[in-house]
């Protein structure tokens, strides 16, 4: 059985796609209604729409079989749903969150039958990434055999969750997060197409310019989204009698208040420095609070995640070091994933980085280094660390006297390092805070087994950077 976007049983006849009904259909919602009749009206993607793109040999017949892979919102379902129409096959949508090996077994089946009668069919598997290795064994013959045209959507890397077989009998095409422009040419269609909202007098609606940024940050960079903003604050401003939908109907039909949150002036900055001291000064309450007022007010959640990889390298450095780790893997999810997934991924790195212990000497110690060099320090490279690897290196005596540290007791042996005008210079003054603890007892040590000195020039701290 096919089912319509909707996710029920679909009575459209064989050889006309569901889409197509649902499109038609003056009650469906205006993210189904405004639902691109071609690839030329597709929003984004303009990297996949190129003359002789795969996307366009799929849309004008050509046998192959697709992974769609990208966030939520960007028009995965919409690209299935053209090519279907584009060619008058047969469209059938499964969802991995809902059906089983029976359900996938009864849509290959009834596609053979279809496909008899000369009709072919594209096979939509949405979120393909759930299922199991047995189902998509089950996929694998009817893509071989091309029983069907399959379009598979997926949010994660197929890479580690479609298995090897079915990806490499497929084309794998990577969809990119919409921009706001994007959005906001959406939004433009939704205002004047004839499929569109239009006010209970069947004129068109104006969209004031807060109203249209609200949308586009509230939608976090999903077109579906974007449009039932739309679709729903149309509908306040005409009980409201009015044709400009502004702020207030927004604020109304997203069912929260407005954040007060100037994405590009003092707010913007105000808010993120607040996120990064809190972090700093370890209250993970307060820090959690402006992660979610950033989160509300739809700033970028790449952004945020950028700013929790520099306070773990800034502010929490060797004290924890496994927190860098933590937040490279939630920027990593964040690009993956997308809103509104996403948020739980950067609530588990702010945690983690707030409830950390801290230490900025690495940064410090850094800084300073950077300090005596831009003043002139730093002399020649002794020779025996001078590059010995080229031809005439011997003579110029490149590399002579060097002590190989693999050669003696634990890797380590008496060598200077350091340029002549810096030699019993430490930069680096590990705390006793967390895992930094154990690496300052090692560095004492390693100091006086390297480069022991009756005494050692230690560089004043500099004052640390405010975020």
């Amino acid at each position: 059985m096919s089912f319509d976007l909707f996710g029920n049983p679909d009575p459209t006849p064989a050889g006309h796609g569901g889409s197509l009904s649902d499109a038609s259909n003056p009650q469906a919602p205006l993210a189904v209604r405004l639902r691109p009749r071609s690839l030329d009206e597709i929003v984004g993607q303009q990297h996949l729409l190129a003359p002789g793109s795969p996307l366009r040999r799929l849309a004008e017949g050509q046998p192959m079989s697709v992974f769609l892979w990208g966030p939520p919102g960007v028009g995965k379902t919409t690209i299935a749903s053209v090519v279907s129409q584009a060619t008058q096959r047969r469209f059938v949508e499964l969802s991995a969150v809902t059906a089983g090996v029976k359900e996938v077994r009864a849509e290959l089946e009834a596609a053979r039958r279809e496909l008899n009668r000369g009709q072919a069919t594209v096979l939509f598997v949405d979120e393909v990434h759930r299922f199991s290795k047995a189902q998509q064994d089950v996929l694998l013959p009817a893509v071989e055999n091309r029983l069907v045209t399959l379009i598979a959507a997926t949010t994660e890397n197929p890479s580690f969750s479609v298995i090897s077989p079915l990806l490499s009998r497929s084309l794998l095409l990577r969809l990119q997060p919409l921009t706001e422009a994007d959005l906001s040419g959406l939004l433009d269609r939704g205002l004047t197409d004839e499929r569109g909202v239009h006010t209970s007098g069947g004129g068109n609606f104006t969209l004031s310019d807060d109203a249209r940024t609200m949308i586009l940050r509230l939608s976090g960079g999903d077109a579906r989204r974007a449009l039932t903003l739309l679709e729903e604050s149309a509908a306040a401003a005409d009980a409201m009698g009015e044709d400009t939908i502004g702020q207030a109907a927004v604020e109304s039909s997203a069912d929260r208040a407005a954040v007060r949150y100037d994405k590009d002036g003092d707010q913007h900055y105000d808010i993120i420095s607040a996120f990064i001291k809190s972090i700093r000064g370890s209250d993970v309450d307060a820090a959690l609070h402006y992660l979610a007022r950033m989160l509300e007010a739809g700033e970028d959640p790449r952004f945020i995640a950028r700013r929790l990889m520099i306070s773990a390298s800034e502010d929490i450095g060797l004290a924890a070091g496994g927190v860098l780790q933590t937040c490279v893997a939630a920027a990593q999810a964040v690009q993956l994933l997308g809103m509104p997934e996403a948020r739980i991924t950067l609530a588990h790195a702010t945690v983690a980085a707030a409830t950390a212990p801290k230490s900025n000497a690495a940064y410090v110690a850094l800084d300073e280094a950077i300090a005596d060099v831009r003043s002139g320090k730093g002399g020649i490279v002794p020779p025996h660390l001078r590059d010995a690897h080229y031809a005439g290196a011997e003579k110029l005596g490149h590399g002579q006297g060097y002590k190989y540290p693999h050669d003696f007791d634990h890797g380590v042996v008496e060598q200077r390092y350091l340029p002549d005008d810096l030699v019993g210079t430490h930069y680096y003054r590990p705390t006793t805070h967390g895992q930094e603890s154990a690496i300052a007892e090692r560095v004492e040590l390693l100091r006086q087994l390297v480069n022991p000195t009756p005494s050692a020039r230690v560089t004043p701290p500099l004052p640390s950077k405010e975020a």
